[in-house]
Order: structure tokens, then C-alpha cells, then sequence
């Protein structure tokens, strides 16, 4: 592989469960180690990999002999326990044929969430990388729950993009990319090879899982592909089994669909808004509100604020939307929920006449806020 062929510098790529068990119940080591080679041909050729890995949950089943075991979040736990050392050995040997090491990196939402622990991640990871070492990602299942949980991989895989400042992001899947019809159903499908917007229409063509054996369908990959290219960074979906895939898409060759990033990328802040914060509650705006934080990049103040969802401390990441419920943006809080509820519509200098206290004049300043 020469290098004046590659495209880029730093690649994540995300392996669903689907293309490590290529549909059966069990790990294709063979697959694997092919999967392995393509990620190894780039590093030696000077384009750093971040990988991450489903299939802890998998592997745990193959591992016990596939017991019999009742569908409950502590008996997922448990088989992800017994996977992900399964997993990481797998990955080891593998990389290891072509005389790589790998480190194992498992995260959950709260890793992401806390400022400091998202920049500790982020060094780790540079870390590895700077000394020629994959990283593996995968969340982690075996302490996570629903309240901390990325929730699937295809969206831990854009969180990791972002973390790591890649400039792409391969997901590979069961299926050759995103098409304009159900292929499942509809034999005339056809494949969609570009996408410079993300829309409702898009969003109206993903589907489900096909396998079963994972957690995201082709949805989540769209919610990742989006997180990842408001931040810059580029996206191929693809088929998992296509030969070359790996390289073919770092080599910018024809592969699956691929997604344009955004001409003016996030600041690393933003980024870190956009990744790693769960959003606990919304902020209805007005229309001149709307108006001002996305057209004219202004700070929210609380008049144009007409109502208050959820029950939140100050600090927390909200939605803005409108009142048909349509999000606008994102962005972190200087007022708790209770707050919010009293000074909502009035201006900014009565806040401190009506809390007792300010914390500032805008709600949401503009440097704590993604715009969507």
C-alpha cells in the first residue's frame, strides 16, 4: 500500500457484531484475523486506527457454551464480564501476527459526560497511538446501566471519532451501505453512494438490525454518522464482508455510502458538548430566540424561553426546541430546571431580582452551545 494513496491521517473503524460472527452465534476468528490484516496494512503505512469492537456479549455466550440464561440486564452484564476478556485476547493474537500490540479502552456515558475524565480518555488514547499501539474501544456492559450507557456502538464509535480527533470513521455492517428502499424487501433498491445532508426523509430509509445479534440497525448509524461530521470528520458505511474494505475506504475508492463532514467543523468544547452529554431535559423557544441563536449566534437569554421540560441541576446539557418539539441545538445550563421555571420570559435584569442571586445574563451562553 503506498502511501501517497491514503486519504487520511487518523481512522476509526467499528466492527458490529453482525461482521464478527459474519451472522452465526460465535466469533469468525478467520474474519477476524482478515479484519486484522487491513487495520495493520494502515498503521504500518503511517494512518493511525482506533477500533471499536462489539461483540463482548458474544463472545461471553460462545465462551460458557451458550447457557441458558434469562434475559435480564445483570445475566448481559455477566456475559459481557466473561466476552470482553474473551474479545481482547481474540484481538491480541490477531494484531499480533503482524507484530502490533493493542491496548483495551472500556467507557461508558460517564467517561464521556465529566470534562475531566473525557480529556483523560482523550489522552489515553493519543497515548497508545503516538507509541503504535490500536486502541480497542467497546462500552463498557459489564458495570453500565441504562442511566450511563452510549447505548450502542455505533454511537460510541462517533464518540471515539471525536475524541480522537480521526478525520473518518468507517461503520461496517451486514448490509453494502444505506439504500433508497428496504433491500430486504425491495429487490430495486439501490444504494446511495453520497450524502452531503442528513435529513428526516434520510433518516425515514434506515431500518433495523438484520442479525439480531446487536443493538444498532442502520438508524444508529445515521445518529452516529451525524455526530461525527458536525465535528469534521468523514463517514463510509459499508459491508463488513466486501473484500479490501478497510483499505479501499481510507484509499477513497468507491465503497458503500459516504458521508461529507461539515466545511466548518465544531471547536474541540463543542465537540465535547455534542459527545459526550446526555440531554436531561428542554428549553422552548420562541421564535426570536430560534432566530438569534442559530442566524445570528447569539447567547439564550431567559426571555425568550416559554416553557421548562424535565428537572435538572445547573450544569446540565438541555435540548432547545421549539413548540412543535423540533430541536434546534444544544447547551449547557447556568440555571437549574427550578430556576429556569421563574425567570422564563422576563429579562435578564430581573434574575437576580427574582432568585436572589445571577449567575449571568444569558441562560446558555453561545461558547456552551451546538447548534444543530
Amino acid at each position: 500500500m503506498n502511501s501517497s494513496e491514503i486519504g487520511y491521517r487518523r481512522v476509526v473503524v467499528k466492527l458490529g457484531t453482525s461482521v464478527l460472527t459474519s451472522g452465526s452465534k460465535q466469533l469468525d476468528k478467520a474474519h477476524m484475523v482478515e479484519l486484522a490484516r487491513q487495520m495493520s496494512t494502515l498503521m504500518k503505512a503511517g494512518v493511525e486506527v482506533v477500533l471499536c469492537t462489539s461483540g463482548a456479549i458474544a463472545a461471553g455466550r460462545d465462551h460458557l457454551g451458550y447457557p441458558a440464561l434469562t434475559d435480564t440486564v445483570a445475566n448481559k452484564q455477566l456475559l459481557a464480564a466473561v466476552g470482553q476478556s474473551q474479545l481482547i485476547l481474540a484481538w491480541s493474537q490477531f494484531f499480533s501476527i503482524y507484530g502490533l500490540h493493542v491496548g483495551q479502552l472500556l467507557l461508558t456515558r460517564a467517561d464521556l459526560h465529566d470534562r475531566e475524565r473525557y480529556l483523560n480518555a482523550r489522552d489515553s488514547l493519543n497515548a497508545l497511538l503516538k507509541n503504535g499501539i490500536i486502541p480497542i474501544i467497546n462500552e463498557n456492559d459489564a458495570v453500565a446501566t441504562n442511566e450511563i450507557k452510549v447505548g450502542d456502538n455505533d454511537n460510541l464509535s462517533a464518540r471515539a471519532a471525536l475524541l480522537c480527533d480521526a478525520d473518518l470513521l468507517i461503520l461496517l455492517t451486514d448490509q453494502q451501505g444505506l439504500f433508497d428502499a428496504d433491500p430486504r424487501a425491495n429487490p430495486h433498491a439501490t444504494l446511495i453512494k453520497q450524502v452531503i445532508n442528513i435529513d428526516d426523509s434520510l433518516r425515514l430509509l434506515a431500518g433495523g438490525a438484520v442479525s439480531g445479534l446487536g443493538t444498532g440497525g442502520m438508524a444508529t448509524k445515521l445518529e452516529a454518522a451525524d455526530i461525527a461530521r458536525r465535528a469534521g470528520v468523514e463517514v463510509v458505511i459499508a459491508s463488513g464482508h466486501r473484500r479490501q474494505v478497510i483499505l479501499n475506504a481510507v484509499c477513497k475508492e468507491d465503497v458503500g455510502t459516504h458521508f461529507s463532514a461539515l466545511e466548518n467543523p465544531l471547536e474541540s468544547r463543542k465537540q465535547w458538548i455534542l459527545a459526550g452529554q446526555s440531554t436531561k431535559g428542554k428549553l422552548v423557544l420562541d421564535t426570536g430566540a430560534i432566530n438569534a441563536v442559530t442566524q445570528k449566534g447569539r447567547s439564550l437569554l431567559p426571555k425568550g424561553i416559554t416553557s421548562v421540560v424535565g428537572e435538572f441541576e445547573r450544569g446540565t446539557t438541555l435540548q432547545l426546541i421549539d413548540c412543535k418539539g423540533c430541536e434546534y441545538g444544544r447547551g449547557i445550563s447556568r440555571y437549574s430546571a427550578a430556576d429556569l421555571k421563574i425567570i422564563a420570559g422576563k429579562h435578564s435584569n430581573e434574575i437576580e431580582v427574582l432568585l436572589g442571586y445571577n449567575y449571568g445574563d444569558a441562560v446558555i451562553h453561545r461558547n456552551d452551545m451546538v447548534v444543530l
